[in-house]
């Protein structure tokens, strides 16, 4: 009995087309924990979309081709995104860095 993934096809295509992106130069355990899953559960992903890439006709290719490139740039959307709040929220971690070290002396002291 196969159990079913928790993670949506959508997810998966994002990621496979994540790694590819890459071209090689990033390992699948690097790609894997941006996307928060194991570098197994990755390669998985990936030798199964060769697979179907395989077995499919040229329309199905481009069809996929495009749902690669779409899948990448949601990727990448979602990384600067993330960049982004990382950006907004450095105010208050410098604060809070100037903060621990204050009371660190004081603890010291």
């Amino acid at each position: 009995m196969v159990r079913k993934s928790p993670y949506p096809a959508e997810f998966r295509n994002d990621a496979v087309a994540l790694y590819r992106a890459a071209g090689g130069k990033r390992t699948y355990a690097a790609v894997a924990a941006d996307v928060g899953v194991t570098g197994e559960t990755l390669r998985r992903w990936v030798r199964q979309a060769d697979e179907l890439a395989g077995r499919g006709s040229s329309g199905e290719q481009a069809a996929e081709s495009r749902d690669e490139e779409l899948a990448l740039l949601r990727a990448k959307n979602c990384r600067l995104r993330r960049a982004e709040k990382e950006k907004e929220w450095e105010p208050e971690r410098e604060i809070l860095r100037r903060a621990a070290q204050y009371f660190a002396k004081e603890m010291r002291a």
